[in-house]
């Protein structure tokens, strides 16, 4: 029994060892970049390289989000007439359905993207379009943009952190 272990050890390792690459021999002219380095050795000292190995990198498990949370809830507050259909609070993005306003006739859906932590306005980007398909006039997307920046301010007054 004992010499039967000890003989697939050596074959096993015998088969391990011919995986290898024979690092002692010329390079191949063809795998040289102008700078005489190796493609593998150039892909292997590449910082922006990822591997699978990168999926168990607990390092990096906590995604910081940089969206500024009175934007957030002012946005679903003020489009609160329209249906949500997606959010995406990593992104800041808010998409809505079609729907019409508090004594408006006309139907509108919105896009909205919140970009910075900050509370202002750079960090709000709204966009309307009208059921047609065409967009909405500077003016009306202004005045929302407008309506949820009062409405952020409003909340961060009321959560007493000014």
């Amino acid at each position: 029994m004992r010499l039967q272990t000890i003989f697939g050890l050596i074959i096993a390792t015998a088969a391990l060892s011919a995986c290898g690459q024979n690092r002692g021999a010329a390079p191949n002219p063809d795998l040289l970049y102008t700078d005489s380095t190796r493609t593998e050795e150039r892909e292997l000292n590449d910082p922006n390289r990822s591997t699978i190995w990168d999926v168990f990198n607990t390092a990096n498990a906590e995604q910081i989000t940089n969206v500024n949370r009175y934007l957030w809830a002012a946005s679903l507050d003020v489009l609160n007439f329209l249906p949500v259909q997606e959010v995406d609070p990593f992104t800041g993005v808010i998409v809505t359905g079609y729907g019409t306003p508090p004594g408006g006739g006309r139907q509108y859906r919105a896009t909205v993207h919140i970009s910075d932590p900050a509370l202002a306005a750079r960090s709000l980007s709204v966009s309307l379009q009208t059921s047609g398909g065409n967009p909405v006039s500077a003016a009306t997307t202004r005045a929302v943009e407008d309506a949820i920046l009062s409405r952020a301010r409003q909340l961060r007054i009321a959560d007493n952190k000014l």
